[in-house]
């Protein structure tokens, strides 16, 4: 194509220039080299596969996590005049499936998840089709999901090859050096790595430790009544988070409200849609609320329970301030919390026993129970006995490092953004420590860094002011 990335930026999507790491991956693609963007919250990833797709024949592929985020991808692209874009998932009805299949050759943008893809009809149908890239997005899901809850991001190494190795684009907004590995051997690809710093300068990190759940509630009731808005709390229990969201409103009179996977999908868009819109102040969340969620002024994101790792912290906490405004990361951290994220860990795990008893006599186990599903997977591809053991093992094993990592985090009497930067192999840059995180033994004054509540939100502010207040209060980019 005769026509520069930087003239087809302007011509398709109005922008004059691309953000950090769009053109590098851009680049890279375009010279035939499969790529892996490791691109923080709020990068605008998705412009690199739709740039590249819009520029070259045949069909993007993408593979994509959440039911949630495929429809808002395809919803967004939709309005933005791109018709020739459709979503096969769980919820595709048969009579539009049908249609979707019969003019699949007409679509310039394919989205589907792992499983759909997995399926061999599916599979067949996409091998007739000229595939431009193939797009991996949350690529960091092949690690964190693929072992122990959805084996089928462990397949498309194979589906690729099925592919005839299309030119491949894995997306993520986290990864250190050992989960980039792990992603690249499970797709079987040698790529150009494009990565950008997961540091967030303008936005404090704070760690508070608090005594026991009791105090822990009185301390997010203060937080989200002081704090500017909008903001999200995490939670690792859908009962939790919907419980929490109907006492926070009753006791500030804010508009409040849950998300996660227990919610209808039609109750999950709505909620998104208001949150968007300025209509919530606070979103009570599971993990389920977030990706692809194009929010730019989120003031704060407070988690209410411990965070199993850093990557999945690091995803989170990173939807605040992508507007590059003051903004603020806090984790409320009681003794003992560790406890849930690995009952959570071993929840869906089968144990040894299980394991054998169900490799013996399969035909006695209900595939209802996930567990005995994820076995009747590897059992189906020719995983034996041992080799799901030694798995399970070394998974486990993984895990307990990543949650001894993120305990190392909260517990630190040091720098918060020192010990973060340092678990994704980089080196915070010379920084006063006290203008831009607290640990858990230093108090943080929330007015003083313009993180409260106030008449006049820090968005209308003039630019200039805000810049010297950044300046003044938060890491610099230089």
């Amino acid at each position: 194509m005769s026509e520069t990335l930087e003239e087809s930026l302007q011509r398709l999507f109005g922008f004059s220039t691309f953000r950090e790491g769009q053109r590098a991956a851009l680049t890279a693609l375009e010279a035939g080299q499969d790529t892996l963007a490791v691109l923080p919250t709020g990068a605008g990833k998705t412009l690199i596969y739709q740039l590249y797709g819009y520029r070259h024949p045949g069909c993007v592929v993408v593979i994509s996590p959440l039911l949630a985020l495929m429809n808002d991808q395809v919803d967004r692209m939709r309005m933005a005049g791109i018709r020739q874009v459709a979503a096969i998932t769980s919820l595709t009805s048969y009579a539009e499936r049908q249609v979707i299949l019969q003019h699949l050759g007409d679509y310039r943008f394919l989205f589907l998840s792992p499983e759909m893809l997995a399926q061999p009809q599916m599979l067949t149908r996409i091998q007739q089709l000229t595939v431009s890239l193939l797009v991996v997005d949350e690529a960091h899901c092949i690690v964190q999901w693929g072992p122990d809850f959805r084996p089928e991001y462990l397949l498309l190494g194979a589906i690729r090859d099925r592919l005839r190795q299309p030119l491949t684009l894995l997306l993520t907004a986290t990864a250190d050096r050992q989960t980039r590995q792990e992603i690249t051997k499970q797709m079987r690809v040698t790529p150009t790595v494009v990565a950008e710093s997961v540091n967030r300068p303008n936005v404090f990190l704070d760690v508070e430790r608090v005594n026991d759940e009791t105090e822990k509630q009185e301390r997010l009731l203060a937080l989200v009544s002081q704090l500017a808005q909008p903001g999200v709390v995490y939670f690792s229990s859908k009962q939790q988070a919907t419980d929490t969201a109907d006492w926070l409103r009753d006791k500030t009179g804010l508009p409040i409200a849950a998300y996660h996977a227990g919610l209808s999908s039609e109750d999950r868009f709505k909620i998104q849609q208001q949150f968007m819109a300025g209509d919530l102040a606070v979103i009570c969340a599971t993990s389920a609320f977030g990706m692809g969620i194009d929010k730019n002024d989120v003031r704060f994101v407070i988690h209410y329970h411990l965070p199993a790792d850093l990557g999945s912290y690091a995803q989170e906490m990173g939807r605040a301030g992508r507007d590059g405004q003051p903004s603020v990361a806090i984790l409320l951290y009681a003794p003992g919390d560790e406890r849930l994220p690995r009952a959570l860990n071993e929840a869906n795990r089968p144990d040894e026993t299980t394991i054998q008893r169900f490799y013996a006599r399969p035909a006695a186990f209900s595939v209802d129970d996930p567990g005995i599903a994820l076995l009747t997977f590897y059992r189906n591809h020719g995983i034996s006995a041992g080799a799901v053991s030694a798995l399970f093992a070394r998974r486990e094993q993984e895990r307990a490092r990543a949650l001894q990592q993120m305990l190392g985090y909260v517990r630190t009497t040091d720098c918060l953004r020192h010990n973060w930067l340092q678990a994704f192999d980089e080196t915070a840059p010379a920084h006063d420590a006290t203008t831009c995180c607290a640990p858990a033994d230093v108090s943080v004054d929330l007015a003083a860094l313009g993180l409260q509540q106030t008449q006049q939100p820090v968005a209308a502010a003039p630019l200039s002011d805000w810049r010297e207040r950044l300046a003044a209060l938060f890491l610099s980019n230089n």
